[in-house]
């Protein structure tokens, strides 16, 4: 099912953005953390992104972070069956290898998951 209300989408992306009006500095959209919020298991990604249907669970929002042998059994190869990233915000980082719900990845991360609340999208000079 496609959600589709003009005016709240269209505002609502325009505000994520960064060109509503909002006084925030470095407002950033963090599409990682939203696809973990809202399409933990990767359906959603799935159902439009052929390319990675053989990448099981959260793990479909960052392929680029997967080792080459989950890259070879799910079979995506990076740069032919699927592009590289164009960019990688550091703010991704938190989120790479995190279970829906905050709890860590299997292969695990380099400490706790932090959640910081409304500032994680409207983060100072330094993303703390």
């Amino acid at each position: 099912k496609v959600d589709y209300d003009v005016c709240s989408n269209y505002g609502n992306w325009l505000y994520s953005a960064g060109i509503g009006n909002d006084p925030r500095d470095n407002r950033k959209f963090n599409v990682i953390k939203q696809g973990l919020d809202y399409d933990g298991n990767g359906d959603y990604v799935r159902l439009w992104v052929p390319e990675l249907q053989g990448i099981k669970g959260a793990d479909i929002h960052t392929p680029w972070a997967l080792s080459s042998a989950a890259l070879s059994q799910a079979g995506v190869t990076l740069g032919e069956t699927y592009p590289w990233p164009v960019v990688t915000a550091p703010e991704w980082s938190r989120h790479i290898h995190q279970r829906p719900g905050g709890s860590p990845h299997p292969r695990g991360r380099r400490g706790p998951v932090q959640h910081r609340g409304i500032d994680f999208y409207f983060s100072c000079k330094k993303d703390a």
